[in-house]
Formats: C-alpha cells, sequence, structure tokens
C-alpha cells in the first residue's frame, strides 16, 4: 500500500517539475524575445582629444556591438556600426582632433557613426564600457590615431582573394560613400513662446502658448521632410523654458538660425498682421552683460587680453545681426501674400531670445490672437500650414543665398 502511494507521489512530483520546467522555459523564451526586441538607444556623442589621438564616446541606455565598416584608411571615411541600436534623430557636429566632421544616422542595421578624418588617420581599436565609477550608462569608444608622419613610407597593405567578398556582403545603406565630404545639415531652433505657467497673451479661443507650439511642431515637420536640415525645438510640450535658456539651447546646438515664434496682442482688436523683430542696437550692451557670465561666449575665453575679447565680440555680434537682418527681410518677402502683414513688418527690439551674439537670430509675431481673424487663421491647421510653408521656404532661400555668397 505504501509502495502503491509512494509511486503516485513520484508520478506526481515528475509531472509538477515538467509542469514547473516549462513554465520557466516558456519565461525564458519571453525574457530573451524581449531583449531581442528592445534596441539600444544612443543617448550622446562626445569627442575628446588632439592631433594625435582622438576619442569618440557614444553614451548608450544599454549594451550594444559595433561593427567596423571602413577604417578611413582608404579615403578618410571612417564607419562604424552599432548593432540594433536606435538614433533619435539626425546627430551631427563639426570634429575635432583627428576628426573633421561626423554625423550618426539611423540604418536598417543600426545607429551608423560616418567620420571624415584628418590625411592618414585611421581607426585604432573599439571596445564597449559598462556602467562604474559613477556613471549609470554605457558606453562605446572609437579611438582615432594619427597616420605616419610626412615622408614616412606607407604600409602595403595585401588584399586576399576574401576581401570583395566581404566588401559584397555589406548592406549598401552603410557601405560610405566615396569621394565626398560629409555634409553637415543647417542646425535650425524653432523657439515656440510662452508655455506651462506662462500663457502668453490671451484671444477668444485660448491661449498664445498653444497656438505658437503648433506652429513650431509644422515648421519643424516641413523642415525635416526636405531633408536639409537638423531641428531642436526649445519645448515640445506645454512646459515652461526659461528665456536664458532658450538662448543657450541655440548656442550649444551650434544652430546655424534661431527663430522665435510667437502670436501678438495689443488693445485694439482692429489690429492685425505679422510682423519680424531682430535684436536693436540698444540691446547690444544687454548682450554683452549675458554673454559675459559664466564666460558663455567662448570664443572670448581664447585669450586673457579683455580688449581683443571686446573686439571679437563687437565683430561677431555685428556680423550676426546683419546675417539677422537679412534673414528678416527674407522672411517678410516670403510672408507677403500668404498671410496679412503689419504696415510696419521689420522691427527691432532688445527681445532676451536675441541676445546670442553668435547666432542669427529673428522673433516672428504670426499675427494677433486679440484680432478674432488673425486668431482663426492661427488655429486653423491648413492657415497655419500655409504661414509655416512662407517661413519655410524663407530658410530655404536665406541659405541658398549664404551658399551663392559662400561659393564666390
Amino acid at each position: 500500500m505504501r509502495a502503491g502511494v509512494g509511486r503516485v507521489l513520484l508520478r506526481t512530483r515528475g509531472r509538477a517539475f515538467i509542469a514547473c520546467a516549462a513554465v520557466a522555459l516558456g519565461l525564458a523564451a519571453v525574457a530573451v524575445g524581449h531583449a531581442a526586441t528592445t534596441a539600444a538607444g544612443l543617448l550622446k556623442v562626445r569627442l575628446g582629444g588632439d592631433a594625435q589621438q582622438t576619442r569618440i564616446v557614444m553614451d548608450l541606455d544599454q549594451a550594444a556591438s559595433g561593427r567596423l565598416v571602413a577604417d578611413g584608411t582608404t579615403d578618410g571615411r571612417a564607419v562604424v556600426v552599432l548593432a540594433g541600436t536606435s538614433a533619435q534623430g539626425d546627430l551631427q557636429g563639426v570634429g575635432q582632433g583627428l576628426v573633421k566632421t561626423w554625423i550618426v544616422d539611423q540604418t536598417t542595421a543600426g545607429a551608423r557613426l560616418r567620420m571624415d578624418l584628418a590625411p592618414g588617420a585611421k581607426i585604432r581599436r573599439r571596445f564597449l564600457l559598462p556602467p562604474a565609477d559613477g556613471v549609470d550608462h554605457y558606453r562605446y569608444v572609437v579611438d582615432v590615431i594619427a597616420g605616419p608622419p610626412a615622408g614616412a613610407t606607407p604600409a602595403v597593405a595585401t588584399l586576399t582573394s576574401a576581401t570583395p567578398a566581404l566588401a559584397l556582403k555589406l548592406r549598401p545603406e552603410i557601405v560610405p560613400a566615396r569621394n565626398a565630404a560629409l555634409t553637415l545639415k543647417k542646425v535650425i531652433v524653432i523657439d515656440a513662446g510662452h508655455g506651462g505657467n506662462d500663457p502668453g497673451a490671451r484671444g477668444a479661443m485660448g491661449f498664445e502658448k498653444d497656438v505658437n507650439l503648433a506652429a513650431a511642431r509644422a515648421l519643424k515637420a516641413r523642415l525635416e521632410r526636405s531633408g536639409r536640415y537638423h531641428v531642436v525645438l526649445t519645448r515640445e510640450a506645454d512646459i515652461y523654458v526659461p528665456l536664458e535658456t532658450r538662448v543657450r539651447i541655440a548656442q550649444r546646438a551650434e544652430a546655424d538660425l534661431f527663430i522665435s515664434l510667437h502670436s501678438d496682442s495689443g488693445p485694439d482688436a482692429s489690429l492685425r498682421g505679422a510682423s519680424v523683430y531682430t535684436l536693436s542696437d540698444k540691446a547690444s550692451g544687454r548682450a554683452s552683460r549675458f554673454v559675459s557670465r559664466d564666460d558663455w561666449f567662448m570664443k572670448a575665453s581664447l585669450t586673457g587680453d579683455r580688449g581683443v575679447s571686446d573686439i571679437l565680440f563687437d565683430l561677431t555680434q555685428r556680423a550676426t545681426k546683419n546675417r539677422s537682418a537679412s534673414f528678416a527681410q527674407t522672411l517678410v518677402t516670403h510672408i507677403e501674400g500668404r498671410a496679412p502683414l503689419l504696415r510696419r513688418s521689420q522691427r527691432d527690439a532688445g527681445f532676451m531670445v536675441l541676445l546670442a551674439p553668435d547666432v542669427p537670430a529673428v522673433l516672428l509675431e504670426m499675427g494677433f490672437v486679440s484680432n478674432p481673424d488673425d486668431e482663426a487663421l492661427l488655429r486653423d491647421p491648413q492657415q497655419q500650414a500655409r504661414l509655416m510653408g512662407a517661413v519655410a521656404d524663407s530658410i530655404d532661400d536665406y541659405f541658398n543665398q549664404t551658399t551663392r555668397m559662400a561659393s564666390r
């Protein structure tokens, strides 16, 4: 009797063990499947070093493996692909040391880092650093070293019959382009005025802050469709961003153009039309005081001679104001006929967001929310797209003009 009970218990325990094992295997499969579908995210790209060795650090939110596509010895173009890694938008920047220019974009294989290197430079090594020593994220490191000194006999590469086959295995979208320098996209910073606890002007249908944000999103989408621009928004939601922070966002992004979008208001409900502001001459002193804090104006920190620093600041600010005025004129020309304009549509003021001395900047008052007709136009998606199309066209025209002038 006891032996029979024992056999029953053994069979029961065996079935229970098999069931538990099946559940465990199922959970493991789910975990593996989840890990396989969760892509690492690229957080930031940093450069450091000099003309002898330059290090590129790619900050990641989880581990990722890299593949070397080209080390730069063939034509100065180095390419590394982080498999299964997601890059949120195109990242780019001017180089440092041995790296002249770099761009990270998204391919089906993962995040692709492309770099134009100095003559003779090449990638020496690559490795992944786990979180440690107070760093809470992974870091994929790429070290670039200088080539042999001038006059040295270069090493002769030995090609094998397997080399062409390896090249054929590379997907077309990650094979580096030959004999074409990397072209950085123009950086446009769009500032949606007000936000959060700063609602701006109030119209019959709501607050200015909402109109400004909707217009900023529409302009961003329109610019990105062209593929010519890298667009940064100072705010992407209904939050308050301090005015000084908005200026610093443009400076940190190395913006080629800064556009602050606002909606006007006035005591006379019949007043309507768009207007464009640039920095006034009277605000030059305020700009100088603003950028002197924390040595924000980096060009001024290159020398200890205060007189030279002031000259550099004045020259930079003057050139920037000229470019701002040129864009403002182009912008008014494109808006005319697509939206109402104030009689005096080009103006100047000492607005905080226009204070950056090295970033061409304008503030566009898109119309009056205190005017029923203007507010209706500003809140109509089609009319809003029409106005932002005019702004985008003016940006295209402005950079086409500067490119033609640079090529003369």
